[in-house]
């Protein structure tokens, strides 16, 4: 964004405010930051800070040019800003993480799975915990249960999602559960 502005379609802003510049705050300070900044500092507000900034919101709602998720950004690459020619592709990467397992190089039992799962379960909960929680479920499972791996995949979402509290839905140790979509698949190898 920085080194290509164009690609913007001079409606984006590179630099990061804490919060979304307003017309009344031409001319006034606010803390900033840029690309290669590790720290804020302060800046005078121009015309041209008033622009969206590129990446919108913290987290889990973050979004790409107020258009979409980082983790969507995978394969679409004709997507376009809404209700303009504004490419969103070269600011995601196209390139997803990819790991080979060779199941024929190691022996595997019943309780060896693999978890595939979307991000509403990994935002929420780590991998150790997911692998504690499948190393201590599928053990008490009738192993000849056909069911056995749907049944760990649902104790998974039910993990995520948490329990209504009068707080919002939480997990263990008090945390937010998932807000997000929750699908898992338990594979057995």
């Amino acid at each position: 964004a920085y080194m290509q502005p164009h690609l913007l379609g001079n409606e984006f802003t590179h630099l990061e405010f804490p919060r979304r510049v307003q017309r009344k705050e031409v001319g006034k300070r606010m803390l900033y930051r840029d690309f290669n900044m590790t720290g804020w500092a302060y800046k005078t507000i121009e015309e041209d800070d008033l622009k969206f900034p590129l990446i919108y919101g913290e987290g889990k709602k973050a979004r790409v040019m107020a258009t979409i998720g980082v983790t969507r950004g995978l394969g679409d690459h004709d997507l376009k800003v809404h209700d303009s020619n504004i490419y969103i592709k070269p600011f995601l990467s196209s390139s997803p993480e990819v790991r080979v397992y060779d199941l024929l190089q190691y022996e595997h039992g019943p309780d060896d799975v693999l978890i595939l799962a979307t991000d509403g379960l990994w935002d929420v909960l780590l991998n150790e915990e997911v692998a504690e929680a499948v190393t201590n479920f599928l053990p008490n499972c009738d192993p000849d249960d056909p069911h056995r791996y749907t049944l760990a995949a649902q104790d998974l979402v039910m993990r995520a999602r948490g329990v209504l509290k009068d707080r919002g839905w939480r997990i263990s140790n008090d945390r937010l559960g998932s807000g997000d979509d929750i699908s898992v698949y338990v594979i057995p190898l």
